[in-house]
């Protein structure tokens, strides 16, 4: 799935969360909300948008808006990103995105709900030059640079995918024979899995399982946060 986060905010325009929806207790996300995408995508149009822009408000915005106030706590204030594609230069003209995603920039946490499930990621998705060169800083260092493989070894025992944007060399000025001349190549570094739809998706327990899935992301997080930073 795309995935908007990024080193401080992300260049999509992003809607804070709406208070019409504040307040209410979160129940799941319904299977409908994945049907609606599937639908969308067999029908990107803004015919079909207009008749059944009450289900997405209804079965995607509002259980999206709940679960987040339900993780603020936690993980900060959340902002759902706009419906609408930016088509102005794209050669695919259609004009919906086939997935709402939902960024937590105080905590750098992502989710997302499309017709193939729930997606939720963490980490530094696009980053400033400054920031990959304090990313390689820490990554050569021998003393914080065995605490990042040690901190991908966890998330990656957890279950997640941990990668990111990468050069196809070791950039100039850094050894090719590094150690970790793997980790030296990357520009970002993300945590990410799909859930898909599993049965306890459209129940309260996803409020639970998203906790548990992105305090299972922080050690990597947490390294980026000390060592990379914000702009």
């Amino acid at each position: 799935p795309s995935s908007p986060m990024c080193s401080a905010s992300s260049p999509q325009r992003r809607a804070p969360v709406c208070s019409r929806f504040r307040g209410m207790s979160f129940a799941g996300i319904p299977v409908a909300a994945l049907d609606f995408y599937e639908d969308l995508e067999n029908d990107n149009s803004k015919a079909f948008w207009t008749a059944h822009k009450d289900v997405y408000d209804e079965q995607v915005k509002a259980p999206l808006v709940a679960l987040a106030a339900a993780l603020g706590p936690e993980f900060g204030e959340a902002k759902l990103f706009r419906p609408y594609r930016d088509i102005r230069f794209a050669k695919d003209k259609t004009p919906y995105k086939t997935h709402q995603g939902v960024w937590f920039g105080d905590s750098r946490r992502y989710l997302q709900v499309s017709a193939a499930g729930l997606f939720l990621g963490g980490g530094y998705w696009h980053t400033s030059s400054d920031q990959v060169a304090r990313l390689r800083r820490a990554v050569a260092d021998d003393r914080t640079g065995p605490a990042l493989e040690k901190a991908i070894a966890a998330v990656t025992k957890a279950g997640f995918d941990v990668d990111g944007e990468q050069l196809t060399r070791v950039p100039t000025g850094f050894d090719k024979e590094h150690p970790r001349a793997d980790l030296l190549r990357y520009k970002s570094l993300t945590c990410r899995r799909e859930f898909g739809s599993p049965d306890w998706l459209s129940t309260k327990r996803t409020l639970a399982e998203v906790t548990k899935a992105w305090r299972a992301m922080s050690p990597v997080v947490e390294w980026l946060d000390q060592h990379v930073g914000m702009d």
